[in-house]
């Protein structure tokens, strides 16, 4: 399809060696800071003034807008002509996709940096435990084994969905998500994350149990099982021990998901810790043991996680860049308001695509008849400055 030459694609860098994918955007290009300006070839309707229409008198507007959706004429998007009559096989050409999708994470999982091959080590003595406790506990009758199970079988689960995320974050952007899959990562942290804050509750509610019920005597063989898994979690520990932090600076969205997973490990650890010690006070004496020793590693798993909800919630919620203070962005809002050529400043937005990738959106209201590229270069200078990766400018006419 014939680009519509009232559309002016303008860049901070008159001539760029890349060029523009109508599709996908600009190919090959690491620097999208790019703009998207409205020229006055477009007549501004009265009722909608942001809906464009056509300068050739057409009553149809290009893109048609109502409160939920953008609605986009047909014909918009070229079609393959050669594709046709083959909708039959729609389904099963899906259906490939998919399990070609899913080869293709096993694949690069199989090929998968260190921490990715830790990882799927650690996921595979976590289930070979759990496997033989829930069968020791189904054979022997022991609740507390099978619970124990249950609880190590949801944990390998979670990290087999970070390891899912470490590989599927390595696709590129498609026509389905433009912006790529790194925002898994997040997700997956945010999904530990949220699993150790259930964790920590659960455990001040058992702490809670074994004060009303005084419960003074502990099960011998949970502690040969906690020992086990804290052995276990320790080697896990030891993996991804440079993110052993409670507060960690993420400059990549691995790094948030590598930390979800040491955490993991470590309020896992902590908590076979804590089991082992209990059992040791109970042994020497020591009244409401138990009680003690489970309400601390509930407040130590709840202290190590909270930074990383938030961390991780914040990204998802498209919080405001932490790594931007506000009154740096105040000030650039103030410096583009008081240019001569610019009337007002609106809806502008910033947020956090994935950690170390800011995104941006400014809407200006120009004089009328001037050449916006010179407000555009300038407006793309001072937040460039301020980290912003991705700024998307729209211009108005007053």
């Amino acid at each position: 399809m014939e680009k519509n030459k009232s559309f002016k694609y303008s860049s901070q860098e008159p001539e760029s060696p890349y060029s523009w994918n109508a599709e996908f955007g600009i190919s090959n290009a690491s620097d999208r800071r790019y703009a998207f300006s409205r020229q006055s070839s477009f007549k501004q309707s009265m009722r909608d003034p942001q809906t464009p229409s056509f300068s050739n008198g057409s009553s149809k507007p290009f893109l048609s807008r109502n409160v939920s959706s953008i609605d986009i004429p047909p014909g918009f998007y070229s079609v393959d002509h050669s594709t046709e009559g083959n909708f039959d096989a729609k389904g099963s050409a899906d259906k490939f996709l998919v399990f070609d999708s899913v080869f293709w994470v096993f694949r690069v999982m199989r090929t998968g940096n260190r921490q990715m091959k830790r990882l799927l080590i650690m996921i595979s003595l976590n289930v070979a435990y759990s496997t033989a406790e829930l069968a020791i506990g189904l054979f022997t009758g022991r609740i507390g084994l099978v619970s124990d199970a249950f609880h190590l079988t949801f944990g390998c689960g979670l990290l087999t969905f970070s390891l899912f995320a470490m590989a599927a974050s390595r696709r590129k952007p498609d026509s389905v998500y433009t912006y790529g899959y790194q925002r898994l990562e997040v997700l997956s942290a945010f999904t530990n994350a949220l699993f150790l804050l259930f964790l920590s509750f659960s455990l001040a509610v058992e702490a809670l149990h074994a004060f009303i019920q005084d419960e003074s005597e502990h099960k011998h063989y949970l502690i040969v099982s906690a020992v086990t898994n804290l052995l276990v979690n320790l080697m896990g520990v030891w993996f991804f021990r440079n993110y052993a932090r409670v507060n960690l600076v993420y400059r990549k969205p691995e790094d948030m998901n590598y930390h979800s997973v040491c955490l993991h490990v470590l309020a896992d650890s902590v908590r076979s810790a804590g089991l082992i010690l209990a059992s040791w006070f109970l042994s020497l004496g020591v009244n409401n043991a138990e009680v003690l020793c489970l309400g601390l590693v509930s407040v130590a798993v709840f202290m190590l996680v909270m930074p990383l909800f938030k961390a991780s919630g914040g990204v998802l919620l498209q919080m405001a860049p932490p790594n931007i203070s506000s009154s740096a962005l105040a000030k650039c809002w103030w410096q583009i308001t008081s240019h001569e050529d610019v009337i007002e400043v609106s809806q502008a937005r910033f947020w956090e695509l994935v950690p170390g990738h800011v995104v941006g959106s400014l809407s200006l209201q120009v004089k009328k008849e001037m050449d916006d590229r010179r407000i555009l270069e300038y407006a793309h200078n001072l937040y460039h400055e301020l980290g912003m990766h991705d700024l998307t400018v729209q211009t108005d006419y007053a």
